[in-house]
């Protein structure tokens, strides 16, 4: 198996996971780069078989719980799918300032690409119980009321709340 700084200790049991932009650049302003994530959970979830029972996209990270047999291979086939996607985008729309953001963040070993999008890792955390479940379902769609962007969970459109809450979800998400 390839370096890693993520582990996923049981990769058969929900986690709640973070990803971060290189340098925590703001990305996801542009409903065109969020869409390239909730476009690549929905081919996993049918595909793939992961289950994903909540997110959060903010402009610089993202937040989400998911389980599946295979949860290390998702996570990584969804960083590097949505990294080339995203970058595309992005030499498309001559995003030079980020582009060049990336080139420089880019770590050294990393010889077989030009940029690099994600952080390292993922900050994996197991989630032992249904109150752990709670907490963390909590944390992701309370993030955006806790920065000030909006009043109510369910207000922040990048997210799963409106699936909890009551409202017209983006993305199907798998109930807990």
């Amino acid at each position: 198996m390839g370096r890693s700084r993520y582990t996923i200790k049981e990769p058969g049991q929900p986690h709640f996971l973070t990803c971060t932009i290189m340098e925590w650049l703001p990305v996801f302003t542009r409903p065109e780069t969020v869409q390239v994530l909730l476009d690549c959970w929905q081919y996993q979830r049918k595909e793939q078989g992961l289950k994903l029972y909540g997110f959060v996209v903010l402009e610089n990270h993202l937040h989400f719980v998911a389980h599946s047999e295979r949860l290390d291979k998702c996570l990584n086939s969804f960083k590097s799918y949505t990294a080339r996607k995203i970058i595309d985008y992005l030499q498309e729309n001559r995003v030079d300032r980020i582009l060049d953001r990336l080139r420089f963040a880019k770590r050294a070993h990393k010889t077989d690409r030009a940029y690099q999008f994600w952080q390292e890792g993922a900050h994996a955390e197991l989630v032992l119980n249904e109150a752990m479940m709670r907490q963390k379902l909590d944390y992701i769609h309370h993030n955006p009321v806790k920065r000030g962007y909006v009043a109510k969970p369910e207000h922040w459109r990048y997210s799963s709340a409106a699936n909890y809450f009551g409202g017209e979800p983006l993305l199907e998400i798998d109930p807990w």
